[in-house]
């Protein structure tokens, strides 16, 4: 049984706890018990194909944000080997909610980076709930000048609501560390791949995903702001969230119809958390697919093709005089 179960998930979960009572009424013998349980296996599998076959982009946002899904450290922990992790800013800190480090893809050095949240109450404080300091977007920038010193391909994971907006991380220089990584990132002279696995917000996101390749994992979201902080702006209602989510198109499929990203990484059944080794291997093998193919590139074309990138981004049409 999983431990959270999402409000639109609840007819699943019935489902569910039946076949947990069967099971265990399954273990005193009963053999007609595996019959039903296959039964109610089948069911549950269909109603979860239906359910998540046409979620809402708020829906999609909130299993984004779903408490069980894989972090940044289960993707590096599970995608890469002999990972070391390096601390601090060399200026003020080490801050807990950006991880990093070298390791191994299939045996290639690399450097890998990204926000890092909290399964308890105590390690989402320890972790600032996902929402890096100054510091922590200046160990990044560390991270990212070192992995060029040393020639190492870049692989960043953002999940974020945003960067810490508390008083003492503007007066650390919240934005100017969120700007240079943004100016640093467009002229690296290494491959850089970024993958969208849960919450993609605002500056907090981007500081490390200008890259030349970005993924969203299928039930991901990426936004200039969350759905309820746009409708608490625009309508001063919070409960219009879903009404912002479909406006702000939050959601991987609208983002690449746009060419926001790149690829859009295909999630088990139910999300990543319901069969993480899946999630794991399907991103490993686009991660590894990409380098092969950014590996060849020039250095000044591989930063040409990234700056062209984010400058095409967007639609704009001249005004009629």
């Amino acid at each position: 049984m999983y431990r959270h179960w999402l409000e639109f998930e609840k007819s699943v979960e019935e489902i569910e706890k039946k076949i947990e009572e069967l099971r265990t009424y399954e273990a005193t013998g009963n053999v007609r018990s595996s019959e039903d349980i296959a039964k109610l296996e089948k069911k549950a599998k269909g109603l979860l194909k239906e359910i998540y076959g046409k979620l809402t982009p708020q829906q999609i946002t909130l299993v984004a944000r779903h408490p069980d899904r894989p972090y940044t450290l289960d993707y590096i922990q599970n995608i890469f080997e002999e990972f070391m992790e390096l601390h601090g800013d060399r200026s003020f800190r080490d801050d807990p909610a950006i991880v990093g480090g070298m390791a191994k893809l299939d045996g290639a050095p690399v450097m890998v980076l990204g926000q890092q949240k909290g399964r308890n109450t105590k390690e989402k404080v320890h972790r600032n709930f996902g929402m890096p300091h100054p510091e922590g977007y200046r160990k990044a920038l560390r991270l990212f000048e070192l992995a060029e010193r040393f020639n190492l391909p870049v692989f960043t994971f953002i999940d974020t609501p945003g960067a810490y907006p508390g008083i003492g991380a503007e007066e650390r220089g919240q934005s100017e560390a969120i700007a240079t990584n943004l100016m640093v990132m467009s002229r690296l002279k290494v491959p850089i791949v970024a993958t969208v696995i849960g919450e993609g917000g605002s500056g907090g996101a981007l500081a490390i995903g200008v890259a030349d390749r970005v993924n969203m994992m299928e039930f991901s979201t990426y936004s200039v702001i969350s759905p309820e902080g746009c409708a608490a702006i625009l309508w001063k209602d919070g409960s219009k969230a879903d009404l912002a989510a479909k406006a702000l198109k939050v959601d991987a499929g609208e983002l690449l119809k746009m060419g926001i990203v790149d690829k859009v990484i295909k999630e088990p059944l139910g999300g990543s958390h319901r069969e993480p080794q899946t999630a794991f291997k399907n991103l490993k093998a686009a991660l590894t697919s990409e380098l092969a193919e950014l590996s060849g590139l020039d250095k000044e074309a591989l930063v040409e093709a990234r700056y062209r990138k984010f400058r095409n981004m967007g639609v704009f049409a001249e005004p009629k005089r």
